[in-house]
Parts: C-alpha cells; structure tokens; sequence
C-alpha cells in the first residue's frame, strides 16, 4: 500500500474511533404535519413528517402540543421550545431530580458556595433569586443592570447580574447570568441560563440534567 493511502484509511480510523458529535435540537413552531426546528444553532427550518434534515434529524410525527423525531438512532418527542442535546461519548456531570406530588421539579443547589432552593422552570430564560436569597449570598445585586420581569404578581424590578458558580448535583458552572428579583418572586427558578448548557432528559417523574460545556 501507497503512503499516501495509508494516511488516508489512517485518518478514516481515527475518525471512526473519536467521540460522535452531539446533536443540538430545539423546536420553535408546530403547524399542521410540520415541525419547523433549529438543528445545531442553524436559522430555523420546516420538516415535513418522513422528511430527514441532512443532519440526521427525522420528523416522525406531530401534533398540537409534541413532535416526535428520530435523532441519533432513538425516538425523541419534545414540547414546543423543549431543547434535545446528545450527549458525545465521555462527557458530561449529570443530576438526577425527582418531581414531586404536584409534578414539580425541586432541588437544592449552591450560588456562590451558598444554598439554594431551586425549582426547575423551563419557562424562565435565565436564573432568578429572590432579592431575600441575593442578600443572604452576598450578592450586591444593586450594582447589575436594572431589568424587568414578569411573575406571578406581575410585572417586577429586577437586576441583571453575573453568578460566580451555580452546582446542582454533580454540576458545577462558571459566570452563569442571573436576574434578582425585588418583589413577587417566593423561591429561586432555575432557568435556562442554567439548562441550555446542560442536555435535559425527562422520563415520567424523573428528570436528568447532563452538563454539556
């Protein structure tokens, strides 16, 4: 055999034998029997039930709520705006958190080294404290960038501001962003400053959270 062949099926070798890539999906619209759906960071794209994405994505089914999609060899049946991430071979802190009586996601974790009392909220685009917790952590809160949010009480000030680190279970993150709420926030949400850095799994009353970056 040619050197230059031998390079050749050298490369194919250590290109089969390294970690598979992860897969980045996240469904921003569902009409009728299309889903239409970002892959990998990419603009948003419509698939057609049977239709496969060149990446590998297969939209198997849609309804008024879910679609369902073949992704790395498994089925996969996301909510609208539900992120899937797979996971590359060898990565990856993970926790396991267990719903309580009334289906909701609560677990104890640490801001700044401090405790926290989280409730997983999907809805939330980043982490939110209450005003109380800020205090109790240090947090000078006063000095972030004044925002707004929306909870259950209405429309609130908040400030923006940078957490050191957040660990839940295994997974510890660094610089994660945050909004401090002053008023009408009761407990701390874990939001998707949080999770979109993490691959979410959900079966029945258990959901799983595997650290991606």
């Amino acid at each position: 055999m040619k050197r230059a062949d031998c390079i050749a099926v050298l490369g194919l070798a250590l290109a089969l034998a390294g970690p598979a890539a992860a897969t980045d999906l996240n469904v921003v619209g569902l009409f009728g029997s299309k889903a239409v759906v970002s892959i990998n960071g990419s603009q948003p794209r419509t698939l057609s039930v049977g239709q496969r994405s060149p990446e590998g994505v297969e939209l198997v089914a849609v309804d008024r709520e879910t679609a369902t999609f073949e992704v790395d060899g498994q089925r996969r049946t996301l909510r609208l705006g539900q992120p899937y991430v797979s996971r590359a071979a060898g990565t990856g802190s993970s926790v396991t958190i267990k719903a309580d009586a009334g289906g909701m996601f609560w677990t104890v974790g640490q801001v700044n080294g401090g405790n926290v009392r989280f409730l997983v909220d999907t809805g939330a685009t980043m982490i939110s404290l209450p005003a109380a917790d800020a205090r109790r952590l240090g947090i000078d809160y006063l000095k972030g960038q004044r925002d707004g949010v929306q909870t259950a009480a209405g429309r609130n000030s908040a400030y923006r501001v940078t957490l050191d680190s957040v660990r839940v279970g295994d997974i510890t993150m660094n610089g994660v962003e945050a909004h401090v709420v002053e008023a009408g926030l009761p407990f701390a949400l874990l939001g998707m400053s949080f999770l979109n850095r993490t691959e979410m799994k959900r079966e029945g009353e258990t959901m799983v959270l595997i650290k991606r970056f």
